[in-house]
């Protein structure tokens, strides 16, 4: 199971109509996409997907619908967090897991726990959870780390949390994870500019943004990386560094989308509150997709 995780994963977008309804179509264009040019696995209703504007039955029909399009070709994780357990549980006990090979679980959010009640939070989780955990570290979005000793307790504690996706874009903290982890434990980045660095130090491989968009030129850099061939890999990320920076320079997923749509893929619109990317960051993206 765990190997499944190695190499690139991808936080897909969720595509939407000029009526904000979801574009079925276009999702699976883009799933399509991504399988074809190499990614090794896709990540459903992360904070890419703005899933926290997608209804419940919303999710279950994306889900379902991605499912139906990758047929068992590429490994899935979908999206189980939140900052309210007992409701995160019973998500997970309502929820068709049988086609799902890991869940990836936000730590909570606004309410700043303790790091013994995140420890607590994970610990009900994965005494519940009939899949494998990935644990998503993003302090930017949720205001309170899980530091390094709480991820390596939970890690040592359940044989289900087999890996982390660390988001906090500090590499000293990757670095503490990556000495001091379980040796199966999966320290996955979160970071797209950091995920070669990350991944020539031993981790995992990535969950990307940006890796949607060009997914045979970052999973080639991961799958570099993990060979430790950083020559050839710096050689991709270095044509890459411009657009990343790009897709986080307003608000995320507007600037992926904006990368779509150049693209041909999807229309950029996104849900209040978040809004569609400034015609000036529009036109720098539109630059970099044509020049690529």
């Amino acid at each position: 199971m765990k190997s499944k995780f190695l190499g690139t994963g991808v936080a897909l977008v969720t595509p939407f109509k000029s009526d904000l309804s979801v574009d079925y179509n276009a999702l699976k264009n883009i799933v399509e996409f991504n399988i074809e040019n190499g990614v090794e696995y896709l990540v459903i209703s992360g904070t890419t997907a703005e899933s926290v504007t997608v209804t419940k039955q919303e999710k279950q029909d994306i889900t379902n619908a991605i499912i139906e399009t990758v047929n068992g070709r590429v490994p899935l994780v979908l999206g189980i967090g939140g900052n309210h357990t007992a409701a995160i549980i019973e998500e997970i006990e309502t929820t068709d897991l049988s086609k799902i090979d890991a869940i990836l679980s936000v730590s909570p959010y606004y309410t700043k726990p303790t790091q013994e009640g995140i420890y607590q939070h994970f610990k009900a989780i994965a005494e519940v959870c009939p899949v494998d955990i990935l644990l998503y570290n993003v302090p930017g979005r949720t205001s309170k780390n899980i530091e390094p000793d709480t991820i390596i307790r939970l890690a040592k504690a359940f044989d289900t949390i087999i890996g982390v996706k660390e988001a906090g874009n500090n590499m000293s903290q990757y670095l503490q994870l990556l000495k001091h982890k379980p040796e199966d434990f999966l320290v996955i980045s979160g970071d797209d500019d950091l995920a070669l660095g990350v991944t020539l130090a031993g981790g995992s491989g990535v969950i990307s943004v940006i890796g949607q968009a060009y997914p045979k030129e970052f999973s080639e850099m991961i799958r570099l990386g993990l060979a430790g061939d950083a020559k050839t890999a710096y050689t991709l990320h270095y044509r890459l560094m411009a657009v990343i920076d790009y897709i986080f320079e307003e608000n995320n997923p507007a600037g992926i989308k904006a990368v779509f749509e150049a693209l041909g893929l999807c229309e950029s619109h996104v849900r209040l509150p978040l809004v569609v990317a400034s015609n000036a960051l529009k036109s720098k993206i539109i630059d970099f997709v044509k020049a690529f």
